[in-house]
C-alpha cells in the first residue's frame, strides 16, 4: 500500500512561486511514476506534470510548461512541484498521484491519491 500525503498550498499573488511536496509512505518509491494534477472548480481533473521512475524524464501539460518543475527526492521519498510565474488560471486543489511503471498522462491510469493541497493566486 502506498500513501501519499501532499502539503505546501496558499494564497499567493499572481506572478509569485509556490513549492508543493507530496511525501509518499512504503519502501518502494523507485517503482512509481508520479505524477502532479489540478482540479479547479467545476472543471474537471487535469494532467500537470509527471517524472518518471528514474526521474531522467519529465512532461508537463502546455498550460503549466516553463513555469512548474517536477522533480523527485529518493532519500526523502517526495515528489515536489515548484510552481513560478503563477497565475489566477492556475487555482486549483493539486493533487499527486503514483502508479508502477512507465509514465501515464491520464488520471484515470494512476492507483493511488493524495488528498489534495489547495492553490489560490490572487491577481
Amino acid at each position: 500500500q502506498v500513501q501519499l500525503v501532499e502539503s505546501g498550498g496558499g494564497l499567493v499573488q499572481a506572478g509569485g512561486s509556490l513549492r508543493l511536496s507530496c511525501a509518499v509512505s512504503g519502501r518502494t518509491f523507485s517503482s512509481y511514476t508520479m505524477g502532479w494534477f489540478r482540479q479547479a472548480p467545476g472543471k474537471k481533473r487535469e494532467f500537470a506534470a509527471v517524472i518518471s521512475t528514474s526521474g531522467s524524464t519529465t512532461f508537463y501539460a502546455d498550460s503549466v510548461k516553463g513555469r512548474f518543475t517536477i522533480s523527485r527526492d529518493f532519500v526523502k521519498n517526495t515528489v515536489y512541484l515548484q510552481m513560478n510565474s503563477l497565475k489566477p488560471e492556475d487555482t486549483a486543489v493539486y493533487y499527486c498521484a503514483a502508479v508502477r511503471g512507465g509514465i501515464k498522462l491520464q488520471s484515470s491510469s494512476y492507483d493511488y491519491w493524495g488528498q489534495g493541497t489547495q492553490v489560490t493566486v490572487s491577481s
